[in-house]
């Protein structure tokens, strides 16, 4: 069973940066995929960006395309979501998942952890 734990969220004005970490245990790290996903008040979960181990394989949403970064550290069982030029439409929960691979779906999901940009 992996437990995943978010943390790094938090109030920031438009155009600023937050960097998200998520801390896994509980299971090798190396035998999943990560991902960001994130949920506005009244929204659907939304995709933003998935990497396999080596990151050979890496996927973002349009929305986020450009500004957003997911990186891993595979020896410290951490994945990261770097976030740049945020703007108010960023403001969400964001949650860490993981699974078997980044063409699968994602199994095991953390608390989330707010981010909330303002205008």
């Amino acid at each position: 069973q992996v437990q995943l734990v978010e943390s790094g969220g938090g109030l920031v004005q438009a155009g600023g940066s937050l960097r998200l970490s998520c801390a896994a245990s509980g299971g090798t790290f190396g035998d999943y995929a990560m991902a960001w996903f994130r949920q506005a008040p009244g929204k659907d979960r939304e995709f933003i960006a998935r990497r396999n181990w080596s990151g050979t394989r890496t996927y973002y949403a349009d929305s986020v395309k450009g500004r957003f970064t997911i990186s891993r550290d595979n020896a410290g069982n951490t994945v990261y979501l770097q976030m740049n030029s945020l703007k108010p439409e960023d403001t969400a929960v964001y949650y860490c998942a993981a699974g078997p691979s980044v063409s699968q779906k994602f199994v095991y999901w953390g608390q989330g952890t707010q981010v909330t940009v303002s205008s």
